[in-house]
C-alpha cells in the first residue's frame, strides 16, 4: 500500500524506514537464519520480533489505532502480540483486551500499577517465545508538560529498544499537534536518551477538511514522516498516507 511512495519513508531523525509491514517481514526473516534473542538475557532459540511502541498524549486513540495496525499486519501474514503496558488509566487493560478478542490476538498484560518498562521486556520475551514475529506496545496516555510520565516513557523506549516509535495525534489539533510532538521529541532525546519517534500515526483523518495541508505541515516542520491515517472506525480504516492519496484528496 504505497511503501515505495509513502511521504518521508524514512523518519527524519531516526532514519527509519516506517513501512510497518516491510519491517516486520525482513526482521522475520533474518531472523530465521539468525536468532536475535528477546531481553533479559532470554535463552529462546528464537528470533526477537518487531517491536512497535506506540505514544501520545490521553484520549487521542493509542489503543484503537494499535489495534488497526495490529489487524492490517494480522491481514498480511503477520503474527502480533498485543502489549498493555498503560498500568495507569483504568480500564485500560480491558480496552486492549476486547480488541485483543476481536482480533483473535494474543494480549500480554500484568494488570496495573506495575513498572511499563518491565511488563513491556517481558511481552517481548514472551512473544520471543511464542513465535510472534511483531509486539505492538500500548502506553500510558500522558500530557506533553508532565515530566515524571515523560521520564518513564523515555525509560521504557530506552529499556525495550523499539523497531519503532510511533507518534499518535490528532489530525484536527493543529498548532498543538506540533507542540505535543516536539515536547514528545525532546523526552526521548534529552537526558542521556537519543531515541527519536520515528513515525506519526494521524488520527480522525477522515473528520477536518484541510486535513492533508495539516498533515504536510506536521510531518515538513518536525521531518517526521507520517506512518498511517485513521480514517474511521473499522479495523480497516486505516491508510499508510502515499503521494497518489494525497494528490486525491488535494483535487478532491
Amino acid at each position: 500500500a504505497g511503501r515505495g511512495t509513502a511521504l518521508g519513508v524514512r523518519g527524519g531523525k531516526s532514519g527509519k524506514s516506517v513501512d510497518v509491514l516491510r519491517g516486520v517481514v525482513e526482521k522475520r526473516e533474518r531472523g530465521k537464519s539468525g536468532g536475535l534473542m528477546g531481553i533479559g538475557g532470554n535463552s529462546s532459540n528464537r528470533a526477537r520480533p518487531f517491536v512497535i511502541v506506540m505514544i501520545g498524549i490521553n484520549g487521542v486513540g493509542k489503543s484503537t489505532s494499535l489495534a488497526k495496525i495490529a489487524y492490517y499486519l494480522q491481514s498480511n501474514n503477520c503474527y502480533p502480540l498485543l502489549a498493555a503496558c498503560d498500568t495507569f488509566r483504568s480500564g485500560a487493560v480491558e480496552q486492549l483486551s476486547v480488541h485483543a478478542s476481536c482480533l483473535s490476538l494474543p494480549l500480554y498484560h500484568q494488570g496495573y500499577a506495575k513498572d511499563p518498562s518491565s511488563v513491556a521486556k517481558a511481552a517481548i520475551n514472551k512473544a520471543t517465545d511464542d513465535g510472534n514475529d511483531v509486539v505492538l506496545i500500548d502506553t500510558a496516555g500522558r500530557m506533553q508538560n508532565n515530566v515524571p510520565l515523560m521520564k518513564a516513557l523515555a525509560k521504557l523506549v530506552t529499556e525495550t529498544s523499539p523497531d519503532l516509535v510511533l507518534f499518535v495525534c490528532e489530525a484536527l489539533v493543529g498548532n498543538d499537534g506540533m507542540d505535543q510532538l516536539t515536547m514528545f521529541q525532546k523526552a526521548l532525546t534529552s537526558g542521556g536518551h537519543s531515541r527519536p519517534i520515528d513515525g506519526i500515526v494521524l488520527t480522525k483523518f477522515d473528520t477536518v477538511s484541510d486535513k492533508v495541508g495539516a498533515a504536510l505541515t506536521l510531518t515538513h516542520l518536525t521531518g517526521v514522516p507520517i506512518a498511517f491515517c485513521g480514517t474511521g472506525q473499522k479495523y480497516n480504516h486505516l491508510k499508510p498516507l502515499s503521494v497518489p492519496f494525497v494528490i486525491q484528496s488535494l483535487f478532491s
